[in-house]
């Protein structure tokens, strides 16, 4: 038998697999380990790929419907 079988008994329904199912998120979140932040000039970087992608974009906008002669 396995241990869930022991735990549940023999037949196992809908509220004792959303319990299992809990308990095994909750153990193997336990087990992770915590995100590692970002420093400033991290975040910084982002911004700045953001901010020159939006200039990108606004320039292609605005292009769009320029006449090539």
């Amino acid at each position: 038998m396995s241990d869930d079988t022991k735990e549940f008994g023999p037949e196992e329904n809908e509220i004792m697999r959303a319990a299992r199912e809990a308990k095994a998120r909750q153990i193997a979140a336990e087990n992770t380990p915590e995100p590692a932040t970002l420093s400033k000039w991290g975040i910084a970087a982002i911004g700045a790929g953001v901010g020159s992608a939006a200039v990108a974009a606004a320039v292609l906008y605005a292009n769009r419907n320029k006449r090539k002669s």
